[in-house]
């Protein structure tokens, strides 16, 4: 697939990024050169294969899901603008 110069323009545009006429030539061929390369990626055969969170096997570690206060409320509100009677205070919102 061939990405020609206003698909660059495009693109730029859409991704904020601020490209100068004279190098959408440039930004083009690069886009087109990384979409052939996932073309390739395509043809790759992938049956049977797991997918992977990491290059090494290893096991996240785990922990009991357990729903608890934090044990610290006293330092957890210090941060709060407001605070009231072991709550965090916000203004009304609505009426």
């Amino acid at each position: 697939m061939s990405i020609d110069i206003d698909t660059a323009r495009r693109v730029a545009h859409l991704a904020r990024i601020a490209v100068k006429e004279q190098d959408l030539p440039a930004l083009a061929g690069e886009l087109s050169g990384i979409l052939s390369f996932m073309e390739q990626l395509n043809e790759v055969d992938v049956t049977g294969i797991e997918p992977m969170t990491s290059v090494t096997p290893m096991r996240l570690k785990r922990r009991e899901d357990v729903v608890t206060d934090g044990g610290q409320p006293e330092k957890v509100l210090s941060n709060a603008p407001d605070a009231r009677e072991g709550f965090f205070a916000v203004p009304k919102v609505m009426e």
